[in-house]
């Protein structure tokens, strides 16, 4: 099995997990939640570990270990990405199953099981990107919208569109949902690994707001911001962001 094909194949058995354990009837809200994280990353661990004894691991749910440091091919995960608003049974939740290699996010699936029928997109089944609106579509958080997005949109005479997880507003893009995700409050390495290997193995521009790479498997997980878009528009918004900043030094 590739790693394309085991990265797809645990993503969307986690998300099958995540289903059962949402079903059951059993949890609701936050106990749902932590219920869901703790049962796909016990899965997604044991099953990385197993099937790639030989590779670092970081998740958001299992204790980090600098032996990660040292390798070249590092899994990152997300068991769910968007708890809360997998606690609150929404579709806007994903599952995050990414490899970095020498630091760049290489190859992955996010699956989206909240999706009618479900949908993993994966690094090695790719389509080409529909065509974008003229009025960019921006994704942001439904609860505390980045201030440099909602400027940009003003700016691009843009529409904000409210969502949940990262792994769900940088599928959106891929999927011609939206054109634009621009990140700036804050996120981890396991945010954001699986969605960019995605993102651009599909074509989209990836980079941090500065127009710098993204670099994964740093001793601080901590990547505070995120640019997905189409790639006509990268130019544009890095442009933008770029005056945000030198206003705010004035």
């Amino acid at each position: 099995m590739t790693d394309a094909e085991l990265a797809a194949h645990l993503a969307e058995i986690a998300g099958r997990i995540l289903l059962d354990v949402r079903d059951s009837g059993v949890f609701e809200g936050k106990a749902l939640g932590k219920a869901g994280d703790a049962t796909a990353n016990e899965f997604l661990c044991h099953a990385l570990r197993a099937a790639r004894p030989e590779d670092g691991l970081l998740s958001e749910e299992e204790k980090d270990s600098t032996e990660r440091l040292a390798k070249s091919r590092v899994w990152i995960v997300d068991p769910v990405d968007g708890t809360r608003e997998y606690g609150e049974q929404r579709s806007d939740w994903a599952v995050h199953v990414g490899l970095a290699v020498d630091g760049i996010a290489h190859t992955g699936a996010v699956a989206r099981p909240g999706l009618d029928g479900g949908t993993v997109l994966r690094t090695d089944q790719i389509s080409a990107l529909s065509a974008p609106l003229e009025k960019p579509r921006f994704l942001v958080s439904r609860t505390r919208p980045a201030k440099e997005a909602v400027a940009v949109a003003q700016a691009m005479g843009g529409e904000l569109v409210g969502m949940g997880s990262a792994g769900a507003k940088a599928m959106a893009v891929v999927r011609g949902e939206a054109e634009i995700y621009l990140q700036a409050g804050g996120q981890y390495e396991w945010d954001s690994c699986a969605p960019v290997a995605v993102a651009g193995a599909f074509g989209l521009h990836c980079s941090r707001i500065d127009g710098s790479p993204i670099r994964y498997n740093n001793e601080d997980t901590y990547l505070p911001d995120l640019l997905i878009c189409r790639p006509e528009y990268a130019e544009r918004v890095l442009h933008l962001v770029a005056g945000l900043d030198q206003d705010a030094a004035l």
